[in-house]
């Protein structure tokens, strides 16, 4: 793997070998000692231009657990503020020898023009473009849903006859778009929910079906309900009436939590917006993941670091590193 720059070029054999490599990285993170060797003299570079807890911090786990140095870039007090160019920022990290840069940007596309430019020679990990894609939150989502539904018995399995519901402000979110392509590469049938004014002008050429009434939708019992934060800074317009009427037809509340099927989980990329899109009943509940999802990202991220880091070494040394990391 060269670069991560979205989930729809991921083939199911590429998106299964991320998951299993996932989770060879997750037995290791149940030892006393949790760092691997493997990335020893690497140096990843976390270039943020918008503001993440999560994420950043997830992938500066993960890269520490392989032993990289890590380089974390905000573009806040940065020359960015100054007028500093994409391009003369990506020029200095070359420079200063990065190996990797995850980048996390308003802009829907910039990673890739990072990965093509030839401005460097890094790996380029997508962590979020503007309202494009999120690849290692899907993957960390399909983890999560495998890991929950087929325990150890999960490695080599796809999602196959899995029924996921995504809900919420799917127009402005790139976890959507992730998930979908992603779910549906590995097997998955996807619903979409969301008020009429939050549903993408381009969603006929997706491989979902959508629906506006979310207790039609529960109705069906699906083995996930994944709840999607309101992004209001992200919208312009008044896109549905009230933010009360919002949680009455569209939150996941105490009563719809009590709707859902007896093996339906709750998840829900974070950050929450509690009393809007998801009550605290169901955010604490027993079937939500929300919590495994932040614990199986950092696996997810060290398997793509590895992937994409360590697959520059000769084919015998990488496999004697994933023995290691077994």
């Amino acid at each position: 793997m060269r670069h991560l720059l979205d989930t729809n070029s991921l083939s199911r054999s590429d998106a299964l070998e991320v998951l299993d490599v996932a989770e060879d990285m997750a037995d290791t993170q149940q030892r006393e000692i949790k760092k691997l060797p493997t990335l020893r003299g690497k140096t990843v570079v976390n270039l943020f231009f918008e503001d993440s807890t999560r994420t950043r911090i997830s992938f500066e786990a993960a890269a520490k657990r392989l032993s990289a140095d890590v380089i974390n870039f905000s573009a806040k007090g940065s020359s960015v503020s100054k007028g500093e160019s994409l391009q003369d920022t990506a020029q200095t990290l070359q420079a200063m020898g990065a190996d990797a840069v995850v980048i996390r940007h308003g802009a829907s596309g910039a990673p890739r023009t990072l990965a093509t430019s030839g401005w460097i020679t890094a790996g380029v990990v997508n962590a979020g473009d503007g309202t494009h894609e999120h690849p290692t939150q899907a993957l960390l989502d399909a983890f999560t849903i495998r890991k929950r539904r087929y325990g150890a018995d999960s490695r080599g399995r796809d999602l196959g006859g899995l029924s996921v519901t995504i809900v919420g402000d799917i127009l402005h979110s790139r976890v959507a778009r992730s998930n979908v392509w992603l779910l549906h590469a590995l097997g998955a049938e996807i619903t979409l929910v969301a008020p009429p004014t939050l549903v993408p002008q381009d969603v006929s050429t997706w491989p979902v079906r959508v629906m506006f009434d979310l207790d039609d939708a529960i109705a069906a019992e699906p083995d996930a309900l994944m709840v999607l934060r309101i992004q209001l800074e992200r919208m312009n317009g008044a896109y549905f009436p009230t933010e009360r009427e919002y949680s009455r037809r569209w939150g996941l509340d105490a009563r719809r939590l009590g709707s859902l099927g007896p093996d339906s989980m709750v998840m829900h990329p974070g950050p929450m917006n509690r009393g809007l899109e998801i009550s605290a009943e169901a955010a604490d509940s027993p079937r939500s993941t929300v919590l495994d999802q932040v614990t199986n990202g950092v696996s997810v991220r060290m398997a793509v670091l590895y992937l994409l880091l360590a697959g520059e070494r000769d084919g015998r040394h990488a496999n004697e590193e994933r023995e290691h990391a077994r």
